[in-house]
């Protein structure tokens, strides 16, 4: 089984990812995503994501080693390596998608029954503001914007098979424990 998680900015979608990849560190994956743009802080390539470049990108999809792939603004592209899956599949785990809305819903259209999409949902908009204020790293500007956009990506909510409703985290995380027990019953 393949689990793709999205949400708008500040919503817990990589704490949600995280609680999985620490309850059970044999049995998830984090796919990694390749991108254009450069690494910024300490990210690592080939952790945080693979860091190519345009070209290198664009002779991938010329060979069609992406599963899909974006090109977010012009020269900066994002997109997922069916070799990353290969991969992880191998070493005898499940794959974990941490990805846009746009991307996991591309995603969950080619890979059809073989993933179950997860939608990580604020309780609010106005929990939403209260969440990015308190990183303290978002100019009010970049706020207005991530708002903006959570507004149209939680328009999505309803094409995705599960949503978590991420009001308190350790009850957003039973929802998701109950989601992974059920579909590990149902393959059983």
């Amino acid at each position: 089984m393949i689990y793709i998680f999205c949400a708008p900015s500040g919503s817990g979608k990589s704490t949600m990812v995280k609680h999985l990849l620490t309850k059970h560190p044999n049995l998830f994956e984090l796919s990694v995503s390749c991108t254009t743009r450069p690494p910024r802080g300490q990210e690592v390539n080939g952790k945080e994501y693979y860091f190519i470049s345009v070209e290198e990108f664009q002779k991938r999809i010329e060979h069609n080693d992406f599963i899909e792939f974006e090109q977010v603004y012009e020269g900066l592209y994002y997109g997922t390596l069916k070799e990353e899956i290969d991969r992880i599949e191998a070493a005898g785990r499940q794959v974990l998608f941490d990805v846009d809305v746009k991307g996991g819903l591309n995603l969950k259209r080619i890979l059809g029954d073989q993933a179950t999409s997860i939608f990580i949902c604020p309780p609010s908009i106005e929990e939403l503001r209260k969440r990015l204020e308190g990183r303290g790293d978002t100019s009010p500007e970049m706020i207005e914007k991530r708002l903006a956009k959570a507004e149209e990506e939680l328009s999505y909510k309803p094409q995705f098979d599960r949503v978590v409703i991420n009001d308190d985290l350790p009850h957003a995380f039973q929802q998701l424990d109950a989601i992974i027990d059920e579909n590990r019953n149902i393959r059983r």
